[in-house]
């Protein structure tokens, strides 16, 4: 089964953390990569740009209009995921639990299954 895991970022956490936090995150991470590469398990990530990059396009008036954003009241976004295929929930959980951010006060990691996915392939 295939589930998302969300990083959710909030920059004033990540702002007070040291060289050496930020290198262990790092490190961390690609740590992470491996493994879950090495048992199957990865299948992509992506870090994403700061809100203040991002477009909203919605439907106005029956036609899709688009305006800088998104301009939301909560200090946290979504900073990137890992999509992985595990046996269970349990095993999602598990690997999130390895993510550094998951030991960081202030980060969160929010792990959704996947309902439907095409990845391009073939």
């Amino acid at each position: 089964m295939k589930y998302l895991i969300i990083m959710q970022i909030d920059p004033a956490v990540l702002e007070q953390l040291t060289e050496e936090q930020q290198q262990r995150i790092q490190e961390g991470h690609g740590a992470f990569i491996a493994a879950t590469k090495e048992r199957g398990e990865f299948i992509a990530t992506q870090a994403l740009a700061d809100p203040s990059q991002s477009k909203v396009i919605r439907g106005s008036g029956g036609r899709p209009e688009v305006t800088d954003g998104p301009f939301v009241e909560s200090k946290e976004f979504m900073g990137g995921f890992y999509l992985v295929d595990v046996e269970d929930e349990a095993r999602a959980v598990e690997l999130a639990q390895q993510i550094p951010d998951a030991s960081i006060p202030g980060l969160a990691l929010e792990l959704r299954p996947v309902m439907f996915a095409d990845l391009g392939e073939g």
